[in-house]
């Protein structure tokens, strides 16, 4: 593996290739049988996208947010799992590459990060606390320089075949609820005993039912910054803007199969418009204002990143609306575009086994509005703006 970083377009190329060459060769079977996409994640590694978004002076490329939903929404126009697996990959690897604080450990990984190309995880659900990811029951135990962590979480995407997951806990046994640290474990320093099943509609190559995770580490491993602002910060972001440009990918994916069928009409006969494209014209507004809406957000972040403001701006009210405003919006788009594809495809978008299938983009597209309720995220919205003023 080469030790220089490939440059954006670089990876763009390569997550080009393995979309058409891989992801679209093992998508079908990775839905049928709900399996982790293997071959993806492995084509990815042999590519250096897996540290796509490691500091340029550990080694890494260095991606923007903009470059890296890039990435995510190209492979996510064939394969929303593999997209997904991408993406939350991504949110986890940005806290070491956000919030190591100089933390030697922590360093030290993302240079590794870069030779051995792990694939990260998260367990930030946890059974009792109702999906809300800022509270937890389960809490570090300190044993002098080491620590033991024991948690019944209700999903774990693909944790079963990550190198690394990230663990969200209380600080200690004594801290509220709310006052939550973030634990890096290593192949090694756990235990997973699957607790619930994943057989769902659709996502179903991220395979992430519920575990029962048993640890210990040393305790360098304990992120050095607390958990709420490592969340507010990266993970919020990250997740909202990566995921919608993911949801995106699906929609474009979506859009150019109906696009694909609107011009094999035209060609059967020349010098009519088929009345299907009045619709894909109307379709393709609808797609454009979603990415456009994705990547000014991503811009916006990437513009205060340069700026070195995060921990204000990102803290900030009007922040945390246009997260929930991004993700509510891209989650409701996705699978309206998919559903306008499929009526001008019509029934060779209905069938399975045809080129101009939907089913599979169609089923990945209503896990959007799941991650993270819309219902929930509505209500945060409908509690900041009562308090809200325009800045």
């Amino acid at each position: 593996m080469s030790h220089t970083a490939p440059s954006f377009s670089e990876l763009h190329d390569a997550v080009r290739r393995i979309t058409q060459d891989v992801a679209a060769a093992h998508a079908d079977d990775v839905d049928a049988k709900a399996r982790f996409p293997h071959e993806v994640v492995a084509a990815l590694r042999e590519a250096q996208a897996l540290s796509a978004l490691v500091p340029r002076e550990y080694g890494g490329s260095g991606l923007t947010m903009r470059e890296l939903g890039t990435l995510v929404s190209t492979l996510a126009q064939v394969c929303g799992s593999s997209a997904m697996v991408l993406a939350m990959h991504y949110n986890q690897l940005c806290c070491v590459a956000r919030h190591h604080a100089g933390s030697p450990f922590f360093q030290q990984f993302l240079r590794d990060m870069v030779q051995r190309q792990w694939l990260m995880a998260s367990i930030t659900s946890e059974v009792g606390t109702w999906g809300n990811t800022r509270t937890s029951i389960c809490a570090v135990e300190r044993q002098g320089d080491r620590f033991s962590l024991t948690k019944e979480a209700t999903t774990g995407s693909y944790c079963a075949h990550a190198d690394i997951i990230v663990v969200t806990a209380r600080r200690d046994a004594e801290a509220g609820e709310s006052d939550q640290v973030l634990v890096l474990l290593r192949e090694g320093d756990y235990t997973l005993e699957q607790t619930t099943s994943w057989d769902t509609m659709g996502m179903r190559g991220t395979v992430s039912p519920g575990f029962k995770l048993v640890s210990g580490a040393p305790a360098e491993q304990i992120f050095p910054v607390p958990y709420g602002d490592i969340a507010a910060q990266s993970m919020v972001p990250f997740s909202h803007i990566l995921w919608s440009a993911l949801w995106y990918g699906i929609a474009a994916g979506a859009h150019g199969k109906a696009a694909q069928y609107v011009r094999g009409v035209a060609r059967k006969n020349p010098g009519t418009t088929p009345p299907t494209a009045v619709a894909l014209a109307e379709l393709t507004v609808e797609l454009q204002t979603m990415r456009h809406h994705w990547q000014s957000i991503a811009d916006e972040f990437d513009a205060i990143a340069a700026r070195g403001t995060d921990a204000e701006d990102l803290s900030k009210i009007g922040w945390a609306l246009k997260m929930n405003s991004l993700k509510t919006a891209c989650s409701n788009a996705a699978p309206r575009i998919v559903h306008g594809a499929l009526q001008i495809v019509g029934i060779l978008g209905y069938k399975n086994d045809s080129p101009f299938s939907m089913g599979r983009a169609y089923r990945d597209a209503l896990s959007a509005s799941l991650m993270i309720s819309n219902d929930r995220i509505a209500a945060k919205s409908a509690a900041m703006l009562l308090v809200f003023k325009d800045e």
